[in-house]
């Protein structure tokens, strides 16, 4: 796994072997944000990474210039990879929180320019993550929630709905809120 482009770029992220995340494939996190490259500007962004695993997308944010990522993840030995990533890169602007992503959800009163989803593709509640960010109002106008998925995930039908974008075999739904946070 490596970081693919900005300050870390080329960086290499080696989790252990026995490490049970499911990273973005580097070909997908790529068209991913050459997309989001040409909506907004990363230096303005607030960013919530939920089921953070490795941390890949965290730290792609950063590289950036995000100037804030809170990634959530509640595995602790994936938390603690987190962490120790970002003291071996340096990166100050991850803040890595270790909990159950709909506790955090419930609780959380930031409104986020970006929130990036990417759960277990079998999560049994998946389907129920855009409408718990959208009601709990955790975007910023414009702002855009991404759920990765597997192919037999379909979010068209849900409130917000953008659009689908397929790499190889992940996909990125895209949900925006228009409405005033």
């Amino acid at each position: 796994m490596r970081i693919v482009s900005g300050l870390y770029k080329g960086r290499l992220i080696h989790p252990p072997k026995n490490f049970s995340a499911r990273p973005t494939t580097d070909f997908a996190k790529e068209n991913l944000f050459n997309v989001l490259n040409n909506h907004f500007d990363f230096e303005e962004l607030d960013v919530l990474d939920l089921f953070s695993g490795t941390g890949s997308i965290s730290y792609e944010f950063v590289s950036r210039g995000s100037k804030q990522v809170i990634s959530v993840e509640n595995n602790f030995k994936h938390f603690q990879f987190i962490k120790q990533t970002c003291d071996i890169l340096g990166i100050t602007e991850i803040k890595a929180i270790k909990t159950d992503v709909f506790r955090y959800i419930k609780s959380c009163t930031a409104v986020f320019d970006i929130i990036f989803a990417d759960p277990p593709y079998q999560l049994e509640n998946i389907d129920a993550i855009p409408g718990l960010i959208l009601e709990k109002k955790l975007l910023k106008k414009d702002g855009w929630l991404i759920v990765e998925h597997g192919d037999k995930t379909n979010f068209s039908r849900h409130h917000g709905f953008k659009e689908i974008r397929k790499y190889g075999g992940v996909n990125f739904s895209i949900f925006e809120n228009q409405a005033e946070s």
